[in-house]
């Protein structure tokens, strides 16, 4: 990387910071089976693993817990969420709340997946519409995915427009919390977070155990 490059690189950081511009990020992993049938066979698991939401707050070493609510602020351990439906995410060592809303959801024969964008803390909930209750502006989005290509699981994090909710009322009286959240402790966790989720979905892990 040269000068240039690093004055660039270093010019759009202080614009991430300042709520100007976004970032995208893709987390993957992907495990693959001596077969196809198997591959079918652990996919089917995969999606279970997928939309049990909560389940993802006992992924093995450093966690966010992450809590399922239906479309009127009650809290649900579904296994089949729905659009419309929200979930809270509070990170380690914290109590701050982080609110997203389930946008789209897919599912075919061979992947699943599903959108959220960071929202408004559900109104029977104490929630207020015009403030987003994230570190993320709302037009950012996640994407959740698992799929199959033959006999090989694929598991993705898929971040888009990444950018930091610190702008005008939107971010309500969280604008430093949030840019304190975002380039601190999410910067850093971040990698550890959405590897360890995609390890997760494909079994990664237990293909570990298991050779051990």
């Amino acid at each position: 990387m040269g000068l240039k490059d690093i004055i660039n690189k270093a010019k759009k950081e202080i614009k991430v910071l300042q709520g100007e511009e976004t970032k995208d990020k893709l987390f993957t992993n992907e495990n693959t089976y001596p077969d196809e049938a198997t591959a079918k066979k652990e996919f089917e698991r995969a999606k279970r693993k997928l939309f049990n939401i909560d389940g993802w707050s006992d992924l093995e070493g450093i966690s966010s817990t992450f809590m399922l609510y239906d479309n009127r602020g009650r809290r649900t351990t579904a296994l089949e969420p729905e659009v419309g439906y929200y979930f809270k995410i509070i990170l380690p060592a914290s109590d701050i709340e982080n609110w997203v809303k389930i946008a789209d959801i897919t599912v075919q024969d061979d992947m699943a997946q599903f959108v959220v964008h960071p929202s408004e803390k559900p109104k029977e909930l104490g929630g207020d519409e015009e403030v987003i209750e994230h570190f993320f502006m709302k037009e950012a989005s996640s994407t959740f995915k698992v799929e199959r290509q033959g006999n090989k699981l694929i598991g993705y994090e898929i971040g888009k427009h990444e950018g930091i909710n610190n702008q005008d009322e939107e971010a309500g009286d969280r604008a430093m919390l949030n840019t304190v959240v975002s380039e601190g402790g999410w910067a850093g966790f971040q990698d550890i977070q959405w590897d360890n989720l995609t390890r997760y979905l494909v079994h990664l892990d237990e293909a570990k155990k298991d050779n051990d």
